[in-house]
C-alpha cells in the first residue's frame, strides 16, 4: 500500500516544501478528524457482523474473518501509513440495526460488512469504492411450492432487522398488494434458523449471503434460493463522513488493491475456493462486478 495518500500528501508537501515522511515518524501534514484520532490513539476499531458470510462471519475459533475483513485490514495498512505508525486493530461487533450508529458516534472507524451504500445511508455514513453487487432474493426449503415473490400471499417471510431487504418486502406487500406475514430477526443467523424451524417459510435477503448460510451448513440439498432479483445492493465500506483525508485513504487504497489484482485475488479466496467454515460459494464473478473493478483500477485523473 505504498501509494496510498500519495496525493494527498504530494500536494501538502509541495505546499509546505517538504518530503514524505518514514514509518513510526510523525506525518508532516496536520492530520484531522479519523486519520487524527487513530494516530494518537495507535487503534482502529472495525465494526464486524457474525454470520454475514463469506464477508465478515466468525471462524470456529470466534475470529472475525471474510472478504470484507480482508479489505478492511488492506485499509488499516493504509490508514496506518499515512498517520506514520503502526495501527493496532480492535474488533467491535454489530448487527444490521447497530452498524451505521455505530460509526456515526465513533465507536468503529470502519464498518466491514456487507453494507448496502445508498442515498439515505449516505446522509449518516460515508462508503469505499463498491467492492460487491448483491440484491435480494427468497431462499426456501427444497420442495417449496414458492418459486416467487408472487408466491408469498398468505405465508411467512423473515428478514434481518435494519437491512434493506426489510424495505424491499414491505415495499414488494404494497406495490403488489400481497398478503404475506414479516417477522423481523435480529441477525441472519437467526433468520435462517426460522426457515430450518418452519417458523417462516422464506428468507430474504441478499442472495450471495443465503448461498454463504447455506454453504456454512453444508445444507445445499435441503434449500434452494429462488425468485427474481428485488432489490440492487453495492456493498461498500463504511466510515464517517466529511472526513476528507480518510476519505483520501480508503479511495486510493481500493484503487491500489484493484490495479495490483488484490481485489480479485481476494474475492477467489472466498468466492471460489472452500471456505475456512464449509464448502466453497463456487460463485464466478459477474461481469458486472468486473467492470467495476476495472474502473476503480483504472488511472484517476
Amino acid at each position: 500500500m505504498n501509494r496510498a495518500l500519495s496525493g494527498l500528501l504530494a500536494t501538502l508537501a509541495a505546499a509546505a516544501g517538504l518530503s514524505a515522511f518514514a514509518q513510526d515518524e510523525p506525518p508532516l501534514v496536520p492530520l484531522a478528524g479519523t486519520l487524527a484520532k487513530v494516530r494518537a490513539s495507535g487503534v482502529v476499531t472495525l465494526a464486524h457482523r457474525q454470520s454475514s458470510i463469506p464477508f465478515s462471519y466468525l471462524s470456529v475459533r470466534g475470529e472475525p474473518i471474510g472478504y470484507s475483513i480482508d479489505l478492511c485490514k488492506s485499509l488499516v495498512d493504509a490508514m496506518g501509513e499515512a498517520v506514520g505508525r503502526g495501527l493496532e486493530i480492535r474488533w467491535l461487533a454489530v448487527t444490521s440495526e447497530s452498524r451505521i450508529e455505530a460509526v456515526e458516534s465513533g465507536r468503529a472507524d470502519l464498518e466491514c460488512g456487507s453494507t448496502t451504500s445508498n442515498l439515505e445511508r449516505a446522509k449518516h455514513v460515508a462508503f469505499s469504492p463498491t467492492f460487491f453487487v448483491s440484491g435480494t432474493k427468497l431462499m426456501v426449503k427444497r420442495g417449496s411450492p414458492i418459486k416467487s415473490f408472487r408466491d408469498l400471499g398468505g405465508k411467512t417471510v423473515v428478514v434481518t432487522a435494519g437491512t434493506t431487504n426489510e424495505a424491499t418486502m414491505r415495499e414488494i406487500a404494497r406495490k403488489f398488494r400481497i398478503d404475506f406475514r414479516l417477522n423481523v430477526a435480529r441477525d441472519h443467523a437467526e433468520s435462517f434458523t426460522q426457515v430450518v424451524e418452519g417458523k417462516a417459510d422464506a428468507f430474504a435477503t441478499d442472495d450471495v449471503l443465503l448461498y454463504g448460510l447455506i454453504a456454512q451448513r453444508e445444507a445445499g440439498g435441503k434449500f434452494d434460493v429462488v425468485g427474481e432479483f428485488l432489490s440492487y445492493d453495492p456493498y461498500g465500506i463504511m466510515y464517517r463522513r466529511n472526513d476528507a483525508q480518510l476519505a483520501r485513504v480508503v479511495n486510493d487504497a481500493f484503487h491500489e488493491l484493484a490495479e495490483d489484482g488484490e481485489v480479485e485475488r481476494q474475492y477467489k479466496r472466498w468466492f471460489l475456493k472452500r471456505l475456512p467454515s464449509g464448502p466453497s460459494l463456487d460463485l464466478p464473478m459477474t461481469p458486472q462486478l468486473e467492470s467495476l473493478i476495472r474502473a476503480m483500477a483504472a488511472k484517476p485523473e
